[in-house]
């Protein structure tokens, strides 16, 4: 993981490679006795999270572990700029809740109380026939 680039994404999400648990471990599926001999797959944890990545899609180990750590950066980005947009929308949804109603909507309200008065108008008591 000496990559400059893996290294610079992990720096903005404040993130120490440290943090990162890496296993190597033997593959599974189709492939034969090679994949099942050599520890070719890149598992990586971030124990911080709990966010777990595993790669196996080269053959090569250093092919995997790159892939693997790209990947891993990628979810954390998602993670973090989920919770970015979740935090802006609670700051929109409360300032929408206590800005003022524009003319056109107190016009329009004024309206519809004006037509619901109406028509609770037209009832009469009951018993009153």
């Amino acid at each position: 993981m000496n990559s400059p680039s893996i290294l610079a994404r992990l720096g903005a999400l404040g993130i120490r490679p440290s943090d990162v648990d890496e296993r190597f471990v033997r593959g599974g599926g189709p492939g034969g006795q090679k994949i099942n001999k050599t520890s070719s797959t890149v598992w990586l944890r971030h124990i911080p999270t709990g966010m777990e990545v595993r790669c196996q899609s080269e053959r090569l180990q250093s092919d995997n572990r790159e892939r693997a750590w790209h990947i891993l950066c990628d979810k954390l980005e998602a993670r973090a700029r989920a919770a970015s947009d979740e935090a802006e929308q609670r700051r929109e949804k409360a300032r929408r809740q206590v800005r003022q109603k524009s003319r056109g909507q107190k016009v329009a309200m004024i309206r519809m109380k004006k037509h619901r008065a109406k028509h609770k108008a037209t009832r009469g008591r009951v018993g009153d026939e």
